[in-house]
């Protein structure tokens, strides 16, 4: 999934990043709240990281923007929309429970005391994803195909089935809205940061190439043309 870490030391921050990009997802490191308030005006996110202290505006300003953000805009108005719902994960040295009340009612969906255990991190991370689609368990599943997040594994009809990182993710964006047309762009959106350029062709490629892992799957991506694409399950 796509996730902006609000982070300013920059060990911590690149450290959070790489075990993120290693499984599969598209992060993006903002070291000040004035940055992170930016690209969240501009950006939509699946799941947000914030550090509490950040030099210029503080971790609590910027989630209380985020909470309380409208626009008259149509388009703007539908990205902070989604934004202003996106679950925030809070990253504090603050130790007492005044303060973490404070900041679950200030908008907050959980909170981590620093410093953390990096799986603590990841299995929160993936329960505030999952719950914020109305899910709750890490399996995702449609006919005779099942998706594990926490073990990255796919299986069709008890089989298991390679993936590489990319058309995991992707499988699992689609798993995650089954019913639903998703665009090229909002696909691009989930599966890359700021730092990569994909190609003009790079979903199209992904969903060849699932198509053709998954042949003996019931998991059916159709193409709309000029809408994205569908996941539905097939026809027996």
């Amino acid at each position: 999934m796509r996730i902006l870490i609000v982070e300013d030391d920059q060990t911590l921050a690149e450290a959070i990043s790489r075990r993120l990009c290693k499984q599969g997802h598209a992060a993006d490191v903002a070291a000040d709240g004035g940055r992170a308030d930016s690209i969240l005006r501009h950006q939509a996110f699946d799941l947000i990281i914030l550090d509490l202290n950040l030099p210029g505006l503080g971790g609590e300003q910027v989630l209380a923007r985020l909470r309380q953000r409208n626009s008259k805009t149509p388009v703007l108005a539908r990205l902070r929309q989604r934004n202003s719902k996106t679950p925030v994960l809070v990253l504090t040295a603050r130790g007492q429970i005044e303060d973490r009340i404070s900041l679950l009612d200030l908008g907050a969906d959980d909170y981590l005391t620093k410093p953390f255990d990096f799986g603590e991190l990841e299995a929160r991370s993936r329960a505030l994803l999952r719950r914020s689609q109305g899910q709750a368990q890490d399996r995702l599943s449609l006919g005779n195909t099942e998706l594990d997040r926490h073990a990255c594994t796919v299986t069709v009809g008890g089989e298991p089935v390679a993936l590489k990182q990319r058309e995991f993710r992707l499988l699992e964006i689609f798993l995650s809205h089954q019913g639903r047309v998703l665009s090229k762009e909002e696909l691009l959106d989930h599966l890359y940061s700021f730092d990569e350029t994909p190609g003009a062709n790079a979903i199209e490629l992904y969903v060849a190439r699932l198509r053709k892992k998954l042949t003996h799957s019931s998991v059916q991506i159709r193409t709309l043309r000029g809408l994205g694409y569908v996941v539905e399950n097939a026809p027996a």
